[in-house]
Protein backbone atom coordinates (compact mmCIF):
# COMPACT_ATOMS: atom_id res chain seq x y z
CA UNK A 1 0.00 0.00 0.00
CA UNK A 2 2.99 2.39 0.61
CA UNK A 3 4.35 1.87 -2.83
CA UNK A 4 0.86 3.32 -4.20
CA UNK A 5 0.17 6.05 -1.57
CA UNK A 6 3.84 7.53 -3.02
CA UNK A 7 2.44 6.99 -6.35
CA UNK A 8 -0.65 8.92 -5.99
CA UNK A 9 1.21 11.81 -4.26
CA UNK A 10 3.25 12.27 -7.30
CA UNK A 11 -0.24 12.06 -9.81
CA UNK A 12 -1.80 14.95 -7.45
CA UNK A 13 0.15 16.95 -8.92
CA UNK A 14 -0.84 16.67 -12.49
CA UNK A 15 -4.20 18.00 -11.12
CA UNK A 16 -4.01 21.38 -12.85
CA UNK A 17 -3.95 20.09 -16.29
CA UNK A 18 -7.81 18.66 -15.67
CA UNK A 19 -10.34 21.06 -16.42
CA UNK A 20 -12.62 19.08 -14.15
CA UNK A 21 -12.62 16.83 -11.33
CA UNK A 22 -13.84 13.81 -13.18
CA UNK A 23 -11.36 14.59 -15.87
CA UNK A 24 -8.68 13.88 -13.63
CA UNK A 25 -10.49 10.54 -11.84
CA UNK A 26 -10.12 9.11 -15.19
CA UNK A 27 -6.66 10.36 -16.00
CA UNK A 28 -5.91 8.62 -12.67
CA UNK A 29 -7.55 5.67 -14.02
CA UNK A 30 -5.56 5.71 -16.96
CA UNK A 31 -2.15 5.99 -15.45
CA UNK A 32 -2.75 3.16 -13.08
CA UNK A 33 -3.64 0.73 -16.13
CA UNK A 34 -0.77 1.43 -18.14
CA UNK A 35 1.63 1.28 -15.19
CA UNK A 36 0.60 -2.64 -14.59
CA UNK A 37 -1.09 -3.90 -17.45
CA UNK A 38 0.64 -7.01 -19.06
CA UNK A 39 -0.46 -6.32 -22.69
CA UNK A 40 -0.28 -3.88 -25.37
CA UNK A 41 -4.04 -4.25 -26.60
CA UNK A 42 -4.86 -0.48 -27.17
CA UNK A 43 -7.58 0.82 -24.56
CA UNK A 44 -9.45 -2.35 -24.30
CA UNK A 45 -5.88 -3.54 -22.21
CA UNK A 46 -6.63 -0.93 -19.42
CA UNK A 47 -10.28 -1.95 -19.04
CA UNK A 48 -8.77 -5.72 -18.25
CA UNK A 49 -6.04 -5.05 -15.81
CA UNK A 50 -7.78 -2.90 -13.52
CA UNK A 51 -11.32 -4.89 -13.91
CA UNK A 52 -13.70 -2.09 -15.24
CA UNK A 53 -16.99 -2.31 -15.79
CA UNK A 54 -17.41 -2.89 -19.99
CA UNK A 55 -19.31 1.16 -19.97
CA UNK A 56 -15.56 2.42 -19.45
CA UNK A 57 -14.13 1.89 -22.81
CA UNK A 58 -15.82 4.37 -23.99
CA UNK A 59 -15.26 6.54 -21.48
CA UNK A 60 -11.87 6.12 -21.74
CA UNK A 61 -11.72 6.94 -25.64
CA UNK A 62 -13.18 9.81 -24.93
CA UNK A 63 -10.63 11.18 -22.22
CA UNK A 64 -7.98 10.76 -25.08
CA UNK A 65 -10.21 12.82 -27.10
CA UNK A 66 -11.11 15.80 -24.71
CA UNK A 67 -9.70 18.64 -24.58
CA UNK A 68 -10.86 19.29 -20.92
CA UNK A 69 -7.20 17.32 -20.69
CA UNK A 70 -4.79 19.91 -21.91
CA UNK A 71 -1.65 18.14 -23.08
CA UNK A 72 0.60 20.93 -23.20
CA UNK A 73 -0.41 22.13 -20.24
CA UNK A 74 0.02 18.58 -19.16
CA UNK A 75 3.58 18.16 -19.85
CA UNK A 76 4.45 21.59 -18.48
CA UNK A 77 3.61 20.38 -14.89
CA UNK A 78 5.34 17.15 -15.34
CA UNK A 79 8.23 18.26 -16.55
CA UNK A 80 8.13 20.86 -13.18
CA UNK A 81 7.56 17.55 -10.85
CA UNK A 82 10.34 15.91 -12.48
CA UNK A 83 12.93 18.36 -11.90
CA UNK A 84 11.64 18.44 -8.07
CA UNK A 85 11.53 14.77 -7.32
CA UNK A 86 13.92 13.46 -9.55
CA UNK A 87 17.48 13.39 -8.75
CA UNK A 88 19.11 15.77 -12.18
CA UNK A 89 21.91 15.19 -13.72
CA UNK A 90 24.04 18.28 -13.31
CA UNK A 91 26.92 19.44 -14.99
CA UNK A 92 27.69 22.12 -12.86
CA UNK A 93 25.02 24.58 -13.12
CA UNK A 94 23.22 22.90 -15.87
CA UNK A 95 21.21 19.81 -15.96
CA UNK A 96 21.25 17.32 -19.08
CA UNK A 97 18.43 16.67 -21.36
CA UNK A 98 18.32 13.49 -24.13
CA UNK A 99 16.50 14.00 -27.52
CA UNK A 100 16.05 11.55 -30.56
CA UNK A 101 13.59 10.35 -32.91
CA UNK A 102 11.28 7.42 -32.52
CA UNK A 103 9.39 5.65 -35.56
CA UNK A 104 6.40 3.67 -34.76
CA UNK A 105 5.10 1.40 -37.25
CA UNK A 106 1.27 1.70 -37.86
CA UNK A 107 -0.72 0.02 -40.32
CA UNK A 108 -3.70 1.90 -40.00
CA UNK A 109 -5.45 3.72 -43.01
CA UNK A 110 -7.23 5.93 -41.48
CA UNK A 111 -4.74 7.18 -39.33
CA UNK A 112 -3.47 10.69 -40.12
CA UNK A 113 -0.10 11.56 -40.43
CA UNK A 114 0.85 8.18 -41.02
CA UNK A 115 3.73 7.74 -43.94
CA UNK A 116 6.58 5.89 -44.94
CA UNK A 117 9.63 6.17 -43.43
CA UNK A 118 13.22 5.20 -43.58
CA UNK A 119 14.91 3.50 -40.65
CA UNK A 120 18.51 4.53 -40.35
CA UNK A 121 19.66 1.65 -38.02
CA UNK A 122 22.22 -0.65 -38.28
CA UNK A 123 20.17 -3.21 -36.62
CA UNK A 124 19.08 -6.05 -38.81
CA UNK A 125 15.87 -6.41 -36.46
CA UNK A 126 14.64 -3.40 -38.08
CA UNK A 127 13.25 -3.14 -41.60
CA UNK A 128 14.58 -0.09 -44.05
CA UNK A 129 11.22 1.25 -44.65
CA UNK A 130 8.04 1.40 -42.32
CA UNK A 131 4.52 2.82 -42.09
CA UNK A 132 3.86 4.73 -39.33
CA UNK A 133 4.23 7.48 -37.17
CA UNK A 134 7.08 9.22 -36.33
CA UNK A 135 8.36 11.29 -33.37
CA UNK A 136 10.79 13.61 -31.80
CA UNK A 137 10.91 13.08 -27.60
CA UNK A 138 13.37 14.60 -24.99
CA UNK A 139 14.14 13.07 -21.73
CA UNK A 140 15.54 14.44 -18.55
CA UNK A 141 18.71 12.10 -17.68
CA UNK A 142 18.76 11.76 -13.76
CA UNK A 143 21.35 9.96 -11.93
CA UNK A 144 21.43 7.89 -8.41
CA UNK A 145 23.74 8.62 -5.50
CA UNK A 146 24.80 5.31 -6.09
CA UNK A 147 25.47 6.03 -9.97
CA UNK A 148 22.77 4.71 -11.40
CA UNK A 149 21.50 6.64 -14.57
CA UNK A 150 18.17 6.66 -16.38
CA UNK A 151 16.29 8.64 -19.24
CA UNK A 152 12.91 9.68 -18.12
CA UNK A 153 10.85 10.86 -20.67
CA UNK A 154 9.05 14.49 -21.00
CA UNK A 155 7.70 14.66 -24.18
CA UNK A 156 6.97 13.25 -27.05
CA UNK A 157 5.34 14.48 -29.75
CA UNK A 158 4.59 13.56 -34.15
CA UNK A 159 6.46 15.80 -36.14
CA UNK A 160 6.14 14.17 -39.53
CA UNK A 161 2.87 13.40 -41.79
CA UNK A 162 0.86 16.32 -41.62
CA UNK A 163 1.42 19.25 -43.64
CA UNK A 164 -1.06 22.52 -42.59
CA UNK A 165 -0.07 24.81 -44.70
CA UNK A 166 2.45 25.19 -48.07
CA UNK A 167 3.91 27.92 -46.54
CA UNK A 168 5.01 25.97 -43.67
CA UNK A 169 8.96 25.23 -44.51
CA UNK A 170 9.98 24.38 -40.91
CA UNK A 171 12.46 21.03 -40.36
CA UNK A 172 12.17 18.68 -37.88
CA UNK A 173 15.35 20.23 -36.21
CA UNK A 174 12.94 23.45 -36.27
CA UNK A 175 10.30 21.58 -34.71
CA UNK A 176 12.47 20.14 -32.07
CA UNK A 177 13.56 23.29 -31.14
CA UNK A 178 9.75 24.16 -30.55
CA UNK A 179 9.51 21.16 -28.42
CA UNK A 180 12.40 21.40 -26.16
CA UNK A 181 12.07 25.14 -25.08
CA UNK A 182 8.68 24.98 -23.29
CA UNK A 183 10.18 22.29 -21.25
CA UNK A 184 13.74 23.95 -21.00
CA UNK A 185 11.51 26.92 -19.35
CA UNK A 186 9.62 24.12 -17.16
CA UNK A 187 13.24 22.86 -15.49
CA UNK A 188 13.73 26.57 -14.76
CA UNK A 189 17.49 25.72 -15.15
CA UNK A 190 20.68 25.91 -17.88
CA UNK A 191 19.97 22.82 -20.09
CA UNK A 192 23.20 20.87 -21.83
CA UNK A 193 21.16 18.79 -24.81
CA UNK A 194 22.67 15.61 -25.96
CA UNK A 195 21.60 14.65 -29.33
CA UNK A 196 22.92 12.60 -31.65
CA UNK A 197 24.65 13.61 -35.42
CA UNK A 198 21.57 14.74 -37.06
CA UNK A 199 21.12 17.85 -34.31
CA UNK A 200 24.26 19.04 -35.13
CA UNK A 201 22.80 22.09 -36.81
CA UNK A 202 22.98 25.57 -37.07
CA UNK A 203 19.36 25.58 -36.60
CA UNK A 204 19.68 23.68 -33.78
CA UNK A 205 22.77 25.21 -32.29
CA UNK A 206 21.43 28.92 -32.92
CA UNK A 207 18.63 28.80 -30.70
CA UNK A 208 19.76 27.71 -27.84
CA UNK A 209 23.05 29.18 -27.62
CA UNK A 210 20.48 32.17 -27.74
CA UNK A 211 18.55 31.48 -24.50
CA UNK A 212 21.67 30.46 -22.61
CA UNK A 213 21.45 26.32 -23.72
CA UNK A 214 24.30 23.98 -25.35
CA UNK A 215 24.39 20.98 -27.42
CA UNK A 216 26.62 18.18 -26.91
CA UNK A 217 26.70 15.83 -30.17
CA UNK A 218 28.07 13.76 -32.58
CA UNK A 219 29.57 15.23 -35.62
CA UNK A 220 30.28 13.06 -38.97
CA UNK A 221 33.56 12.27 -39.81
CA UNK A 222 33.79 14.80 -43.06
CA UNK A 223 33.49 17.77 -41.07
CA UNK A 224 35.65 20.44 -41.66
CA UNK A 225 36.17 23.63 -38.99
CA UNK A 226 38.49 26.45 -39.31
CA UNK A 227 41.39 27.89 -36.92
CA UNK A 228 40.64 31.48 -35.98
CA UNK A 229 42.05 34.32 -38.49
CA UNK A 230 45.02 35.60 -36.78
CA UNK A 231 44.63 39.66 -36.77
CA UNK A 232 45.87 42.11 -39.32
CA UNK A 233 49.13 43.91 -38.64
CA UNK A 234 47.32 47.00 -40.50
CA UNK A 235 43.71 47.58 -40.79
CA UNK A 236 42.57 47.19 -44.55
CA UNK A 237 39.48 47.66 -46.01
CA UNK A 238 36.31 45.52 -45.73
CA UNK A 239 35.07 43.24 -43.24
CA UNK A 240 38.20 41.11 -41.13
CA UNK A 241 38.58 37.68 -41.89
CA UNK A 242 37.09 35.41 -38.98
CA UNK A 243 37.94 31.77 -40.50
CA UNK A 244 41.88 31.13 -40.54
CA UNK A 245 43.28 27.86 -41.72
CA UNK A 246 40.74 25.20 -42.84
CA UNK A 247 41.38 21.91 -40.77
CA UNK A 248 39.68 18.35 -41.83
CA UNK A 249 39.04 16.69 -38.56
CA UNK A 250 39.34 13.10 -39.73
CA UNK A 251 43.15 14.25 -40.37
CA UNK A 252 43.31 14.97 -36.49
CA UNK A 253 42.70 11.30 -35.78
CA UNK A 254 46.22 10.35 -37.40
CA UNK A 255 48.25 13.06 -35.00
CA UNK A 256 48.72 10.20 -32.23
CA UNK A 257 51.41 12.73 -30.16
CA UNK A 258 48.65 15.11 -29.20
CA UNK A 259 46.35 12.50 -27.65
CA UNK A 260 45.83 12.04 -23.64
CA UNK A 261 45.25 8.54 -22.68
CA UNK A 262 43.18 8.50 -19.46
CA UNK A 263 40.64 6.01 -17.64
CA UNK A 264 37.57 5.73 -19.93
CA UNK A 265 34.54 8.02 -17.89
CA UNK A 266 31.71 5.87 -20.35
CA UNK A 267 29.08 4.32 -17.66
CA UNK A 268 29.89 0.79 -16.50
CA UNK A 269 33.05 0.33 -18.26
CA UNK A 270 35.57 -0.48 -16.16
CA UNK A 271 39.78 -1.39 -17.15
CA UNK A 272 39.16 0.28 -20.40
CA UNK A 273 42.01 3.10 -21.32
CA UNK A 274 40.85 5.90 -23.90
CA UNK A 275 42.97 8.25 -25.39
CA UNK A 276 41.39 11.96 -26.76
CA UNK A 277 41.98 15.19 -27.96
CA UNK A 278 40.31 18.72 -27.36
CA UNK A 279 40.34 21.38 -30.05
CA UNK A 280 38.52 24.51 -30.31
CA UNK A 281 37.78 25.27 -33.84
CA UNK A 282 35.51 27.94 -35.67
CA UNK A 283 32.50 25.90 -37.04
CA UNK A 284 30.74 27.66 -40.11
CA UNK A 285 27.34 26.19 -39.09
CA UNK A 286 27.36 28.17 -36.36
CA UNK A 287 29.90 30.90 -37.21
CA UNK A 288 31.87 30.45 -33.64
CA UNK A 289 34.08 28.70 -31.60
CA UNK A 290 32.93 25.36 -30.36
CA UNK A 291 34.86 22.21 -28.49
CA UNK A 292 35.65 19.23 -30.86
CA UNK A 293 36.45 16.17 -28.76
CA UNK A 294 38.26 13.53 -30.75
CA UNK A 295 38.17 10.36 -29.21
CA UNK A 296 40.19 6.73 -29.91
CA UNK A 297 38.40 3.80 -28.27
CA UNK A 298 40.29 0.22 -27.78
CA UNK A 299 37.17 -1.60 -28.82
CA UNK A 300 34.31 0.50 -30.13
CA UNK A 301 36.53 2.07 -32.65
CA UNK A 302 37.19 6.84 -33.50
CA UNK A 303 34.23 9.66 -32.84
CA UNK A 304 34.26 13.19 -33.37
CA UNK A 305 31.99 15.18 -30.58
CA UNK A 306 30.79 18.60 -30.28
CA UNK A 307 30.16 20.88 -27.14
CA UNK A 308 29.43 24.23 -28.14
CA UNK A 309 30.39 25.28 -24.49
CA UNK A 310 34.21 25.93 -24.90
CA UNK A 311 34.87 26.01 -21.01
CA UNK A 312 33.43 22.38 -20.47
CA UNK A 313 35.99 19.92 -19.67
CA UNK A 314 36.69 17.04 -22.10
CA UNK A 315 35.81 14.18 -20.23
CA UNK A 316 32.46 15.74 -19.02
CA UNK A 317 31.56 15.78 -22.93
CA UNK A 318 32.96 12.01 -23.19
CA UNK A 319 30.77 11.29 -20.39
CA UNK A 320 27.71 13.08 -21.49
CA UNK A 321 27.44 11.59 -24.88
CA UNK A 322 28.06 7.85 -23.61
CA UNK A 323 24.80 8.35 -21.47
CA UNK A 324 22.80 9.26 -24.91
CA UNK A 325 22.07 5.62 -25.26
CA UNK A 326 19.91 5.90 -22.11
CA UNK A 327 17.03 7.80 -24.37
CA UNK A 328 17.57 4.08 -26.87
CA UNK A 329 16.89 1.88 -23.38
CA UNK A 330 14.29 4.34 -22.74
CA UNK A 331 12.56 4.16 -25.99
CA UNK A 332 12.27 0.09 -25.62
CA UNK A 333 10.66 0.42 -22.59
CA UNK A 334 8.15 2.51 -23.39
CA UNK A 335 7.76 0.32 -26.47
CA UNK A 336 7.53 -3.41 -24.51
CA UNK A 337 7.00 -2.84 -21.04
CA UNK A 338 4.65 0.74 -20.94
CA UNK A 339 2.91 0.54 -24.26
CA UNK A 340 3.26 4.07 -24.46
CA UNK A 341 2.44 4.23 -27.87
CA UNK A 342 0.85 1.07 -28.31
CA UNK A 343 -2.60 3.34 -29.30
CA UNK A 344 -5.43 2.46 -31.96
CA UNK A 345 -7.39 5.40 -32.49
CA UNK A 346 -8.77 5.60 -36.29
CA UNK A 347 -10.58 8.44 -37.71
CA UNK A 348 -13.85 7.32 -39.60
CA UNK A 349 -14.44 10.35 -42.11
CA UNK A 350 -10.63 10.03 -42.89
CA UNK A 351 -9.77 9.43 -47.00
CA UNK A 352 -7.79 5.83 -46.07
CA UNK A 353 -4.39 6.22 -47.55
CA UNK A 354 -2.55 4.63 -50.29
CA UNK A 355 0.25 2.37 -49.64
CA UNK A 356 4.01 4.31 -50.33
CA UNK A 357 1.87 7.70 -49.55
CA UNK A 358 4.11 10.41 -48.24
CA UNK A 359 3.03 13.86 -46.24
CA UNK A 360 -1.02 14.65 -45.84
CA UNK A 361 -1.96 18.46 -47.15
CA UNK A 362 -4.07 19.37 -44.89
CA UNK A 363 -4.36 22.66 -46.76
CA UNK A 364 -6.33 20.73 -49.88
CA UNK A 365 -8.95 19.81 -47.41
CA UNK A 366 -11.96 21.37 -45.56
CA UNK A 367 -12.17 23.41 -42.57
CA UNK A 368 -14.00 20.58 -40.88
CA UNK A 369 -11.48 17.57 -41.63
CA UNK A 370 -9.22 19.67 -40.69
CA UNK A 371 -10.72 20.15 -37.24
CA UNK A 372 -11.15 15.65 -36.83
CA UNK A 373 -7.22 15.89 -37.70
CA UNK A 374 -6.25 17.69 -34.97
CA UNK A 375 -8.60 15.89 -32.65
CA UNK A 376 -6.90 12.59 -33.88
CA UNK A 377 -3.11 14.27 -33.61
CA UNK A 378 -4.81 15.46 -29.61
CA UNK A 379 -5.54 11.98 -28.84
CA UNK A 380 -2.59 10.54 -29.88
CA UNK A 381 -0.07 13.22 -28.23
CA UNK A 382 -2.52 12.70 -24.80
CA UNK A 383 -1.96 8.74 -24.77
CA UNK A 384 1.71 9.20 -25.52
CA UNK A 385 2.33 11.58 -23.11
CA UNK A 386 0.02 9.82 -20.30
CA UNK A 387 2.54 6.78 -21.76
CA UNK A 388 5.76 8.75 -20.45
CA UNK A 389 4.01 9.96 -17.32
CA UNK A 390 3.52 6.09 -16.68
CA UNK A 391 6.72 5.38 -17.19
CA UNK A 392 8.58 7.92 -15.30
CA UNK A 393 6.36 7.06 -11.95
CA UNK A 394 7.66 3.83 -12.35
CA UNK A 395 11.27 4.83 -12.75
CA UNK A 396 10.28 7.23 -9.97
CA UNK A 397 9.11 4.07 -7.89
CA UNK A 398 12.39 2.44 -8.65
CA UNK A 399 14.45 4.72 -7.34
CA UNK A 400 12.62 6.52 -4.18
CA UNK A 401 11.59 2.80 -2.97
CA UNK A 402 14.00 0.34 -4.34
CA UNK A 403 13.38 -1.97 -1.64
CA UNK A 404 9.76 -1.58 -1.09
CA UNK A 405 9.63 -2.94 -4.52
CA UNK A 406 12.05 -6.14 -4.85
CA UNK A 407 9.37 -7.28 -1.38
CA UNK A 408 6.44 -6.48 -3.70
CA UNK A 409 7.92 -8.05 -6.46
CA UNK A 410 6.74 -11.89 -5.65
CA UNK A 411 8.01 -13.42 -8.68
CA UNK A 412 11.80 -14.41 -10.30
CA UNK A 413 13.96 -13.04 -13.26
CA UNK A 414 17.27 -15.20 -13.85
CA UNK A 415 19.29 -11.69 -13.71
CA UNK A 416 17.82 -9.82 -10.42
CA UNK A 417 19.87 -7.99 -8.68
CA UNK A 418 17.62 -6.60 -5.54
CA UNK A 419 21.17 -4.46 -4.76
CA UNK A 420 20.17 -2.44 -8.14
CA UNK A 421 17.42 -0.27 -8.95
CA UNK A 422 14.68 -2.27 -10.10
CA UNK A 423 13.27 -2.10 -13.67
CA UNK A 424 9.90 -0.55 -15.21
CA UNK A 425 8.94 -4.40 -15.37
CA UNK A 426 9.80 -5.16 -12.05
CA UNK A 427 8.23 -1.69 -10.44
CA UNK A 428 4.94 -2.83 -13.02
CA UNK A 429 4.83 -6.41 -11.54
CA UNK A 430 5.07 -5.09 -7.69
CA UNK A 431 2.40 -2.65 -8.50
CA UNK A 432 0.36 -5.27 -10.22
CA UNK A 433 0.64 -7.70 -7.22
CA UNK A 434 -0.03 -4.92 -4.60
CA UNK A 435 -3.56 -3.33 -5.74
CA UNK A 436 -5.45 -5.40 -4.38
CA UNK A 437 -4.60 -4.68 -1.41
CA UNK A 438 -4.66 -1.01 -2.20
CA UNK A 439 -8.06 -1.07 -3.06
CA UNK A 440 -8.65 -3.15 -0.17
CA UNK A 441 -7.52 -0.35 1.86
CA UNK A 442 -9.12 3.67 1.60
CA UNK A 443 -7.74 5.27 -1.23
CA UNK A 444 -5.52 8.43 -1.51
CA UNK A 445 -8.86 10.49 -1.39
CA UNK A 446 -12.66 10.26 -0.52
CA UNK A 447 -13.65 11.25 -3.98
CA UNK A 448 -11.21 8.51 -5.31
CA UNK A 449 -12.48 6.02 -3.73
CA UNK A 450 -16.05 6.56 -4.17
CA UNK A 451 -15.08 6.79 -7.99
CA UNK A 452 -13.05 3.49 -7.87
CA UNK A 453 -15.35 1.59 -6.22
CA UNK A 454 -18.34 2.70 -9.05
CA UNK A 455 -15.83 1.70 -11.89
CA UNK A 456 -14.24 -1.53 -10.50
CA UNK A 457 -16.02 -2.87 -7.40
CA UNK A 458 -19.56 -2.42 -9.58
CA UNK A 459 -18.32 -4.96 -12.09
CA UNK A 460 -17.53 -7.71 -9.44
CA UNK A 461 -20.89 -7.19 -7.45
CA UNK A 462 -22.91 -7.60 -10.13
CA UNK A 463 -20.86 -11.16 -11.07
CA UNK A 464 -21.48 -12.28 -7.63
CA UNK A 465 -24.95 -11.50 -7.79
CA UNK A 466 -25.25 -13.20 -11.18
CA UNK A 467 -23.48 -16.47 -9.49
CA UNK A 468 -25.88 -15.94 -6.87
CA UNK A 469 -28.95 -16.01 -8.79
Amino acid sequence: MKLWMTWFDAVAYLRPACTYSRTYLWMVLVLMGLCIRDDRAGVTSLVRVLGLVPGAYKRLLHLFHSSALDPDRLTGLWTAWCRTALPALMVGRYCVCLADGLKVAKEGRKMPAVKKLHQASSNNSKPDFIFGHSFQVVSLLVRTAAGHAAAVPMAARIHEGVVWSNRDQRTLLDKLVLLFMPLAAALRDPVILVADAYYASGKVIGPLLAAGHHLVTRVRKNTVAYHTAAAPQRRRRGRPRIYGKRVRLADLLHESEHFLSVASPVYGERNVTISYRCVDLRWRPVGCLVRFVLVRHPVRGSIMLLSTDVTMDPLDVITLYAYRYKIELGFRQALHVVGSYAYHFWMAAMTPLRRRTGNQYMHHKSEEYRRQVRTKLDAYHRHVQLGCIAQGLLQYLAISSSTTVWQLFRSWLRTMNPDQPPSELVVAHALRSSLPDFLAADPASSSLAKFLHRQIFARHRSANHARAA
